[in-house]
């Protein structure tokens, strides 16, 4: 009988949750840039162009924070799953850790365990697509409102 290669399953577990979390990290975000724009009436209807005023400042300034708060969330998700797994000692290791790889900035010192580098490298690439969505998102209702 052939004895299971433990570097497969670590690839394969590691893999698996990167995926997952991806999946977690895709509806939050879905499901926050909803409440936003719901939140702060951005549907279609309610958008036309405006001249930039107070209102504008406020709605676009509440925008902006709103979705560099749903980021922020989505960073400490991850940083509690490294808590969690045991992967960082300290959370604001783990918070470090994961805000570095989210933003893309990347962790280089190494010290993030082997057992769990890959769902590190995966959140780069998770938090990528949902920082570009956001800019894009931003950037739609911004011509909308555009004078």
């Amino acid at each position: 009988m052939v004895g299971i290669d433990q570097s497969a399953v670590s690839l394969g577990l590691q893999l698996t949750v990167a995926a997952g979390l991806g999946v977690v990290m895709t509806v939050t975000h879905t499901l926050g840039l909803l409440s936003i724009s719901r939140g702060l009436r951005l549907e279609d209807r309610s958008l036309h162009p405006h001249a930039i005023d107070l209102r504008m400042l406020l709605l676009i300034g509440s925008m902006g924070f709103l979705v560099a708060a749903l980021h922020i969330f989505e960073i400490v998700v991850y940083a509690s799953f490294y808590r969690w797994v045991g992967a960082m000692t300290t959370f604001e290791d783990a918070l470090y850790h994961s805000a570095t790889a989210y933003s893309t900035l990347g962790m280089a010192d190494g010290s993030f365990p082997r057992q769990w580098r890959l769902v590190g490298a995966f959140e780069g690439l998770t938090g990528f697509v949902l920082i570009g969505w956001s800019t894009a998102y931003m950037v739609s209702i911004m011509n909308r409102i555009r004078a």
